[in-house]
């Protein structure tokens, strides 16, 4: 049986940014759920933020250049966030790691978990191609990650995988 690590808004948890949920409401999610397939995790939460808390977005760069310090995750005050969004995303990818998950569903245009796309960090509500930081580092080491509007996809992984397709 896959696990699968799941943002925990999307399962319904009030932990986005603004205090509210972005509940994902799937058949699927609820039979895994029920299954103890899923593994919810919050980046943000997991590196010490708080809910609410200040928007933030990536900024100078892509994920992956925060994640090689050339660029930084920025608060719509301008305070630094980029060490609690990096330690986020590593403690999601060692999850991953420890639960043997292969799939990831995640929040899109998250500065953790974009999946294709992220804000270009100019806090004027623009999308840039790109991923977040947890995302980037689930890829890296394997896992495949699907977003909220990919369902039916990662549904279609998850039964290749158990079924040895």
């Amino acid at each position: 049986m896959q696990r699968i690590i799941v943002s925990r808004c999307l399962v319904g948890e009030p932990v986005r940014f603004d205090g509210r949920a972005k509940r994902l409401i799937h058949p699927v999610l609820a039979q895994w759920r029920e299954e103890g397939r899923l593994v919810p995790v919050c980046p943000e939460l997991l590196g010490g933020l708080s809910v609410p808390r200040t928007p933030a977005e990536i900024v100078g760069g892509s994920a992956e250049d925060v994640l090689k310090g050339r660029a930084r995750v920025l608060t719509s005050t301008g305070a630094d966030v980029t060490q609690a969004f990096v330690h986020g995303a590593r403690q999601v990818r060692w999850l991953a790691l420890e639960q043997g998950c292969r799939f990831a569903l995640l929040k899109e245009v998250s500065p953790s978990c974009g999946v294709h796309q992220v804000h270009d960090g100019s806090f004027g509500g623009h999308l840039v191609a790109g991923q977040g930081l947890a995302a980037a580092l689930l890829k890296a080491v394997g896992v495949q990650v699907f977003s909220e509007h990919e369902v039916d996809a990662l549904v279609r992984a998850v039964a290749a995988m158990e079924n040895g397709a």
